[in-house]
């Protein structure tokens, strides 16, 4: 358990964090410090073939132990950090034998992680959690993910007598901002099916996730003395407002769950000139998705018509798709982590994606790769916390897979 914390802590003091207004890959340089480090610790356990290209993509290889013919499976983790909030100066707090209880973040700016508001926490009464100080994320999204991949791959390499074929590592930039998988080298990663490491709650089992877009709606303003003003000044943020306030305001994320999409507008920036608002369109499902974009589009074209003239500028981007369409003609690769899970004693928890993974893009691009418990909560923000014991737990689920998979059928 200590090793498991050691390299945890290890990977989240060094700030990764990517940037979605760089051009660069990865979008930050900082994310470099801790992809060298693993080209050299993948190299220090013993795996082959370790190789970091240009845009700091790394991949390495466990050859396989039996002498059959065996899928060469993978496993993919990100290393960057979300700009949401900050990943700079983690100082984490390991919180034993966990009593239920309200815990201290940060008695100075009193800030409390409670169960009476993250009811979750209960179901790791007894286990050991670690935390943020309260004034960063911890980064478990997704360095628990890589501790879990590193930690199993050293295993199988230190007991040979678990049989497994080849198998595949892949560690990448820029999850965060949506590009993770975008420089992704499959051919040369050259797995049949894959899994990343970047659920949730222990037991998530993931093959169904968001279709996903991003939309920017500038909106054109005239500014001119505001004592002068009447008739002549156009305030873009009061023309912006009217926007937001047409779209369904129950179709947003702390109003939905399960199936339901959503609008987020995540950024606005206004003054009377100019103001951006920024969005994100989710939904499962492809044609209430498509709806969500028209949608968008006709409000555009109506208020531009309402004011005859183009005050309202609209940029839409697609972003990932929802893999389920590519996973389903392989439901065997789920069945595989299913009946691991099961086999070191973890409840599987079959469900969608309210959100997506390297995985997602993965799959589209001929890799198809469900997605598998990492163990944080609440990710992106100061709250978030990891149980050790789920980090193990995952440690045991890889490795039951690898050894699954070279089972004669």
């Amino acid at each position: 358990m200590q090793h498991i914390i050691d390299r945890f802590i290890s990977y989240i003091t060094i700030d990764t964090e990517s940037d979605p207004n760089s051009e660069t890959t990865p979008s930050t340089a900082k994310q470099w410090d801790l992809a060298n480090i693993l080209v050299e610790e993948l190299k220090a356990i013993g795996l082959s073939d370790v190789t970091i290209d240009d845009n700091a993509y790394i991949m390495a290889t466990l050859p396989s132990n039996v002498d059959h013919e065996v899928p060469t499976i993978g496993f993919i983790s990100h290393f960057d950090t979300s700009p949401d909030f900050t990943g700079a100066n983690i100082k984490p707090q390991i919180v034993e034998n966990y009593d239920g209880k309200d815990i201290i973040l940060n008695a100075e700016q009193d800030i409390v992680l409670s169960p009476d508001y993250f009811e979750d926490l209960l179901m790791y009464k007894g286990q050991t959690l670690i935390t943020t100080d309260g004034t960063t994320l911890l980064g478990a999204d997704d360095k628990a993910g890589i501790t879990e991949i590193v930690t199993a791959m050293e295993y199988l390499i230190n007991h040979p007598e678990i049989k497994h074929g080849t198998i595949k590592v892949g560690f990448t930039p820029d999850e965060e901002i949506g590009r993770g998988a975008h420089k992704f080298d499959v051919e040369k990663f050259g797995a049949e099916w894959a899994y990343t490491m970047d659920g949730s709650q222990v037991g998530e089992l993931e093959y169904e996730n968001f279709n996903a877009a991003g939309a920017k709606i500038t909106v054109k303003g005239k500014i001119v003395h505001p004592g002068y003003a009447k008739g002549k000044m156009i305030n873009s943020m009061y023309y912006a407002s009217e926007f937001i306030n047409i779209l369904p305001r129950l179709e947003t994320p702390e109003r939905t769950e399960g199936y339901e999409g959503f609008f987020h507008l995540h950024n606005m920036e206004g003054e009377v000139e100019e103001t951006t608002l920024q969005y994100i369109i989710r939904d499962h499902d492809k044609d209430k998705f498509e709806a969500r974009k028209a949608l968008m589009q006709k409000i555009v074209d109506d208020l531009n018509a309402k004011y005859e003239s183009e005050v309202f500028k609209l940029e839409l981007k697609d972003q990932y798709f929802n893999m389920k369409e590519k996973v389903e003609p392989v439901m065997h690769i789920v069945d595989i982590a299913e009946e691991a899970m099961k086999a070191v004693g973890v409840t599987p928890l079959i469900k969608a994606i309210r959100g997506g993974t390297d995985g997602s893009q993965l799959s589209y691009m001929g890799l198809p790769c469900p997605n598998i418990f990492a163990g944080g909560h609440n990710f992106h923000g100061r709250y978030e916390y990891v149980p050790v014991e789920s980090i193990q737990k995952a440690v045991e689920v890889i490795v039951k897979i690898a050894e699954l998979t070279a089972i004669k059928k």
